[in-house]
């Protein structure tokens, strides 16, 4: 589990969220690829905190490279899940029809 300071001070623990989702992987036909990142080697989680906001988690398997977290707006938060497969929750469901085509 990790913990992060967000830019504006909050602290955050991925084990705290409420939910949580994985980035969609295709197969390139070499690799597995973050359909988040575009990248076999840098990836993404979405998590939803207990008063409802989301964050990113964003991690690399590169050598040196520090995972690091960022809040998303929920429109941010609702085209990650979209882009990435996933239904959206409730509280994001209006935002489909403005993301989508």
């Amino acid at each position: 589990m990790a913990t992060y300071v967000m830019d504006d001070g909050t602290v955050v623990r991925s084990e705290n969220a409420v939910q949580s989702w994985d980035e969609a992987r295709y197969w390139d036909g070499r690799n597995h690829v973050s359909k988040a990142t575009g990248s076999q080697w840098t990836h993404e989680r979405l998590y939803k905190t207990r008063k409802g906001r989301y964050w990113v988690e964003r991690t690399s398997q590169w050598q040196g490279v520090r995972p690091t977290a960022e809040w998303l707006t929920e429109r941010d938060a609702a085209r990650w899940l979209l882009a990435n497969d996933h239904e959206l929750p409730e509280d994001l469901a209006h935002f489909e029809a403005e993301l989508c085509e």
